[in-house]
């Protein structure tokens, strides 16, 4: 296949393009639709549903070249305090969580506000394997083929006003099913709270994702929607989403209320700002031990610097982190 350049997709041969199949179990996803779609760009990228509707990726892109990191440490290795503050928590404990069904509500400054049933949101849009790097904080990292579709596509279907400066979103927050939300070991105020500058918002690196490694979202990786921002640090990719609001404010964010001296607004991945309790300059890439560390440099931007820094021109970047 011969890709389309574009100033934000590197040339990759499509011998690097990871070729697994695409899994999408919804029961009554596209049923009708999906059996006249026509042949995927990508066909290793064509498979089945865990119901049988045939389901089509539009487009495979590898950003990195770099190696995969394992799907066993993608899915066991997580961020997810809804569902407890260790590591190996969400893996253990998100099987709890109801995905099915699934409603997100986009509002605020926008000319057509309205909810979609996930059902609708896999119907609007074609969806795409997208291999990014995904950096957290705490100074792990992965390498991760995402599938989604771009975060600006389900905007501009809701029309924002001009006056929208912010995207604002929420997790969903249900006690009964998410049992770090009943713990008294951390102080977040639920639901967890993120947001991005519109600019940040519409640009074609966002993604709104449904699925990894050609499978829905693991519980315990934010199913069945998240966002992936990979030039931030993987805090800013919300999972679980159920509200999406665009405001003329900037939006509290829930680790900039909780601590505001360690967690910015921005909080682009730069390795010369450093967490105040350890360095950025390094990180480990999974899997990783501790007598076979896989450390490498921090990228300036996770590695996408000539794809969002002019979206930062004019910033000092120490001050606004």
């Amino acid at each position: 296949m011969k890709k389309s350049k574009s100033p934000f997709w590197p040339e990759i041969p499509s011998s690097e393009i990871t070729p697994e199949s695409v899994w999408l179990n919804r029961r009554t996803l596209m049923r009708s639709a999906v059996a006249a779609a026509g042949t995927s760009l990508v066909g290793a990228n064509m498979s089945v549903s865990a119901d049988g509707t045939p389901l089509n990726v539009a487009k495979a892109e590898n950003t990195t070249g770099e190696a995969l990191t394992p799907y066993e440490d993608v899915t066991s290795y997580n961020n997810f305090y809804e569902f407890g503050t260790d590591k190996g928590d969400p893996a253990e404990h998100a099987h709890t969580l109801t995905t099915d069904p699934w409603t997100v509500e986009v509002g605020g400054l926008v000319n057509k506000p309205g909810k979609l049933h996930l059902e609708d949101l896999l119907s609007s849009f074609d969806l795409e394997e997208r291999v990014y790097r995904f950096r957290c904080v705490e100074a792990w990292s992965m390498v991760v083929p995402w599938i989604g579709f771009p975060l600006s596509a389900l905007l501009e279907r809701f029309e924002p006003k001009s006056d929208g400066k912010y995207v604002a979103f929420k997790t969903l927050y249900r006690r009964s099913e998410m049992r770090g939300t009943r713990s008294f070991t951390t102080s977040i105020d639920w639901p967890y709270r993120e947001g991005l500058r519109m600019d940040e918002a519409m640009h074609p690196l966002t993604l709104m994702t449904v699925g990894l490694y050609g499978k829905t979202l693991p519980n315990q990786n934010g199913a069945p929607l998240r966002l992936i921002v990979p030039w931030k640090y993987g805090f800013k990719s919300i999972k679980s989403v159920v509200s999406i609001e665009v405001v003329d404010r900037q939006p509290k964010t829930s680790w900039n209320m909780l601590a505001p001296q360690e967690y910015g607004f921005y909080s682009n991945v730069n390795p010369e700002v450093d967490h105040p309790r350890w360095s950025q300059r390094f990180e480990r890439r999974l899997p990783s031990s501790l007598f076979r560390p896989n450390r490498v440099p921090t990228q300036m931007f996770n590695g996408y610097a000539e794809q969002v820094a002019g979206l930062y021109e004019g910033m000092d970047l120490s001050k606004f982190y």
